[in-house]
């Protein structure tokens, strides 16, 4: 297992279409949700990171919530997810989102509150769930970067929506 170094932008990798997965039993792709995992674990306050943004071009990502400082009331736990799809939406809300690939900024994005979302687990199995508030956030920002979007297309002003990222001691 390796930590992976997250690209940042204006890397042209992260403005790509990420790829199906088309086998889940291949050995390297079990490698690469390892490194996603190991990497995610690494970050201090990450809940999710996408394969394209460690140079990764498949639809794969991670996601762990109940780890962020502001836990949603109710969490999927770890997720291995590999070619989602958002099947419903409902309800927006705006929220304040960062990104490991745009380090410097966070910004107020327009998300849905509850999403109904089908993927492959991590041994290709089919799944369905139903995410709400932060989890449903974490999956839309994650699936839209396997869709080469970034939060920032997301913002409506960048003079009124997006900020420098305040710097911890």
């Amino acid at each position: 297992m390796a930590i992976l170094e997250i690209l940042t932008y204006p890397e042209p990798r992260l403005r790509a279409q990420a790829e199906p997965v088309d086998r889940f039993d291949r050995p390297e792709l079990q490698q690469r949700v390892d490194d996603l995992l190991q990497t995610m674990a690494a970050l201090p306050a990450c809940v999710g990171v996408a394969a394209p943004q460690v140079g990764y071009p498949y639809r794969l990502l991670v996601i762990q919530c109940q780890n962020s400082r502001k836990p949603p009331l109710e969490h999927p736990g770890l997720l291995v997810v590999g070619n989602p799809e958002i099947l419903s939406w409902s309800g927006t809300e705006v929220g304040r989102e960062g990104c490991l690939s745009l380090p410097d900024y966070t910004g107020n994005v327009l998300r849905a509150q509850t999403i109904q979302v089908a993927f492959q687990d991590r041994d290709g199995q089919p799944r369905q769930l139903t995410l709400q508030g932060f989890a449903a956030r974490v999956m839309q920002h994650e699936i839209d970067h396997l869709n080469g979007t970034l939060f920032t297309d997301r913002i409506v002003s960048r003079k009124t929506d997006l900020f420098p990222r305040k710097q911890r001691q």
